[in-house]
């Protein structure tokens, strides 16, 4: 975890902004992005959401797309990139992290994606596919809070894709998702390099 939690995960961080530019390939594309103190994982792409973005099952090709705690934007861009006749949505409380994103949306040449905070997101839309690398250091209960409002959002035929280190409860993760009664299943998908891929669908 390259910031404490109460930086990357508060509306406006306290600690200076300190901007830099890494270079990141997604989609077969080398971009250089912006990335700051405050915000999740600033100097790299963060090892789980690599195993995400190599792991996951193409989204759907269109409809609507979720990002979960999207950061600087990684995820979402890809989502983008892979689904131009999609709608992402990259949703996140940090503010600082949401300008960062739609810079590197800017960089990258996507159109096809917004960057907001939760309560923009209008409360009719459901999503055909969900991505997270979920922010697991907020603790169960608002780790929790947060699954619990947005994969419920899932269309009938929706399916949700979370990336969770193993040893920071992937496993007890899964168990809690199969018992909440939202009519939706979990299991295992895949594991790499000591991360577990959930995929979560309407049972």
């Amino acid at each position: 975890m390259s910031e404490p939690t109460d930086h990357y995960f508060t509306a406006d961080p306290a600690t200076p902004e300190e901007r830099r530019t890494i270079e990141v390939s997604l989609e077969g594309r080398r971009l250089r992005l912006t990335t700051a103190r405050g915000v999740y994982s600033p100097d790299r792409l963060d090892p789980g959401t690599a195993v995400l973005l190599a792991g996951a099952p193409d989204p759907s090709a269109t409809g609507d797309l979720l990002d979960i705690g999207c950061g600087w934007g990684p995820i979402s861009l890809t989502l983008a990139l892979r689904s131009p006749e999609a709608r992402v949505w990259g949703v996140d409380v940090n503010r600082r992290a949401l300008d960062l994103a739609r810079r590197n949306a800017t960089a990258a040449g996507v159109r096809n994606v917004t960057f907001c905070e939760p309560d923009e997101v209008p409360a009719d839309v459901r999503f055909s596919t969900i991505w997270s690398n979920p922010p697991i250091h907020v603790g169960k209960p608002a780790l929790h809070a947060l699954l619990e409002r947005w994969l419920p959002r899932l269309a009938d035929d929706g399916v949700a894709y979370l990336v969770v280190q193993r040893h920071l409860g992937s496993d007890s993760l899964q168990k809690w998702l199969n018992d909440q009664d939202w009519g939706l299943a979990c299991r295992r998908l895949s594991s790499a390099k000591a991360f577990r891929i959930l995929e979560v669908r309407r049972a």
